[in-house]
């Protein structure tokens, strides 16, 4: 007895490993990660480190002298330049406004039971595959003021069109109207993705319930594409502020200083040969850019969605 008692206490006793020497995890995965780490510094790391740099000096080919912050100091006292980057926040509001209602109206009516879908869905977002200079050339004689179409057709309806490119209050509005109709189908295509993405159990839901076309869209359809929303959002808004060559197809920055923004006069002082100042500009820029961009990216991604 004692023997069966003391057998079936250590069969109910558990079993410890044996202590022995802990496996230490291999390096070897992660060298995958060194050619995607060499080619992410070769390709940012030292041209960003190199424009700080660049950027308090002035510079040519051969030879630089530090100059210290004298570039930016030239740079906020230029008038030019202070309404470039003026022109740039509100063209770059204008074109990411404009996107984000359109692209959102379009995949509404896209994803909808209407005739031809398919095709309409490849009519919007065929602008987003045609050259840029080369839709930048087009309406550039579209509008011209004389012999363009669009003020041929507003005469046939008795509305004398304006100056689109030549009067200073139209042309920088112009060319971002321009950036919309060419941009517009990618947003389309995000809504459009973010839309078919909802499960049809919540459209279906509503349907039972009785709620209209308006209320589906404002409490089912608006807040479940939200993610798509904050792309739109922060990809237009990217575009717009570092846009540069659509402008200097359609108007060069012209007329006079009224288009401009903050890349074409970037531009311009590299043709001039003044090369510290248009690498402060591109390090204004790119502060610019990411001061605007992480912390909407931010708030927006913070909002959580509840039905």
């Amino acid at each position: 007895m004692v023997t069966v008692a003391s057998r079936r206490s250590s069969q109910a006793r558990p079993r410890t490993r044996a202590a022995g020497p802990t496996r230490r995890r291999s390096p070897y995965p992660n060298w995958f990660y060194v050619p995607a780490a060499v080619v992410y510094a070769v390709l940012f790391i030292v041209p960003t480190v190199t424009s700080f740099y660049f950027s308090l000096t002035r510079w040519s080919i051969f030879t630089s002298k530090f100059t210290g912050l004298q570039n930016y100091v030239t740079f906020f006292q230029e008038p030019a330049l202070v309404s470039g980057l003026l022109h740039t926040l509100i063209y770059a509001v204008i074109t990411s406004g404009l996107k984000v209602v359109l692209g959102l109206v379009l995949a509404v009516l896209l994803t909808s039971q209407i005739v031809a879908r398919g095709y309409l869905r490849s009519v919007v977002f065929f602008p987003v595959l045609v050259s840029t200079i080369g839709v930048g050339l087009t309406f550039t004689v579209l509008m011209n003021p004389q012999t363009g179409l669009i003020n041929q057709w507003l005469a046939t309806v008795g509305i004398q069109g304006p100056g689109w490119l030549t009067d200073p209050h139209w042309a920088l509005v112009s060319v971002a109207l321009v950036d919309v109709w060419k941009g517009v189908g990618l947003a389309t295509l995000i809504y459009i993705a973010g839309i078919v993405s909802i499960p049809q159990e919540y459209l279906e839901a509503a349907r039972v319930d009785g709620a209209s076309s308006w209320d589906t869209f404002r409490r089912i359809v608006l807040p479940l594409a939200r993610p798509a929303t904050v792309t739109v959002i922060t990809l237009s808004l990217i575009g717009g502020l570092r846009s540069f060559d659509l402008i200097w197809a359609m108007t060069r920055g012209g007329p006079g200083f009224t288009s401009d923004v903050i890349a074409s006069v970037i531009y311009k002082q590299y043709q001039a040969g003044f090369y510290g100042l248009s690498t402060a500009g591109n390090v204004i820029l790119f502060i610019v850019v990411t001061a605007i961009v992480l912390p909407l990216s931010r708030f927006l991604n913070r909002k959580e969605v509840s039905l």
